[in-house]
């Protein structure tokens, strides 16, 4: 049973020897090296090639990404000093920004489709090569058309220019559409020609713990008809999208359903997003849905390695016959997890049976 066997049939909603694991969130400096058997010096060198090497021994299935901590003293990959330059803009500032935006007719009009193709295979092929028997399905956190961009500009100045300046609003999110559009074209390119997996991890968070952080008339207004519209050429070639879904999406679930979102990732319990009953839902094709997780990091994987065991199988319980269950966390794995948890985690789902 190879890796990417094993994947390849839980995202085509078939049932293999096991659950598949994936990879790839592995924000603890201090375990990757603890994993990988290097010293400090030697993974700062190279974050990737260590934390994939993390992974191989850890046993994942996939990965979606790999992080590369953006300094010494960060263990993401966003530093402190990103945070700090996007805290510091004020609501001129992002409209200066948004009005040097291309219109969403100029960004269709200079697409070279084929040059930007042959650079997306170069390098999925180059991370697919390093990953080995290790499937590559990296997550894009570009290919659903965005409502908020408190990532670039921070939570006041770019809540406030949604709120005071709807047209240049919409502008930057006309533009993210037409961008994520045009990474839909290649990666159905890809699909069909059975070089991409077929499934890609996508989203924001829109939600927070007490639901959406704007009004959901302003999402289904604004937002959902250029999802649409970005995903169409996905879609139409089989591809299928999970979404991350971090706080209380409850509102919000089943019209992402109808958009065409093929599963979920993220599960915050506490926000009352249990995959007990989220697994009960259907796809408009009445397919069921793929399940990326839903290991919690700041509940079960900060508890005992019995709380761990125990969650994998209640899982697997929970999904068996309902939905196509990959396992993953919810979130990035921190430092404070501890290594212990990590390590039962992979290996009670690899010594499990369906």
């Amino acid at each position: 049973m190879t890796k990417s066997w094993r994947l390849s049939k839980a995202f085509a909603l078939e049932m293999p020897d096991r659950p598949p694991i994936l990879g790839g969130w592995l924000a603890a400096p201090a375990h990757v090296q603890s994993l990988a058997g290097c010293s400090p010096a030697a993974y700062y060198a190279d974050p990737f090639a260590w934390g994939l090497q993390a992974e191989r021994v850890l046993g994942s299935d996939g990965i979606i990404a790999i992080t590369e901590p953006a300094t010494r003293e960060d263990f993401r990959s966003i530093s402190m000093a990103d945070i700090s330059r996007r805290d510091s803009y004020s609501v001129d500032r992002v409209l200066t920004e948004f009005e040097a935006l291309p219109d969403p007719e100029q960004i269709r009009d200079e697409f070279n489709e084929e040059l930007e193709y042959a650079r997306y295979l170069n390098e999925f092929k180059m991370r697919q090569d390093q990953c080995g028997d290790i499937l590559w399905c990296p997550a894009d956190w570009e290919l659903i058309p965005r409502a908020l961009c408190y990532h670039e500009y921070g939570y006041e100045s770019s809540m406030m220019a949604l709120a005071l300046h709807p047209d240049p609003y919409r502008k930057w999110m006309r533009t993210n559409a037409e961008r994520a559009r045009q990474k839909a074209i290649l990666y159905a390119r890809a699909i069909r020609e059975k070089i991409h997996p077929g499934v890609i991890l996508a989203g924001e968070d829109v939600c927070g713990q007490r639901g959406p952080l704007v009004a959901p008339e302003f999402l289904r207004r604004e937002q959902f008809p250029l999802i649409e519209y970005a995903l169409e050429p996905l879609l139409e070639a089989g591809g299928k999208v999970i979404l991350h879904i971090d706080g209380d999406w409850r509102l919000l679930l089943d019209e992402m359903i109808t958009l065409g979102v093929a599963g979920f990732q993220g599960f915050q319990r506490e926000c009352g997003m249990e995959i007990d009953w989220i697994v009960e839902k259907r796809r408009k094709n009445s397919d069921p849905l793929i399940i990326f997780g839903p290991l919690s990091v700041t509940t079960t994987l900060l508890g005992t390695p019995d709380d761990v065991r125990k969650e994998v199988c209640r899982s697997m319980d929970v999904c068996r016959g309902k939905a196509s269950l990959v396992f993953f966390t919810s979130n990035t794995i921190t430092p404070d997890v501890p290594l212990e948890n990590i390590r039962c985690f992979w290996e009670t789902v690899q010594d499990s049976k369906w």
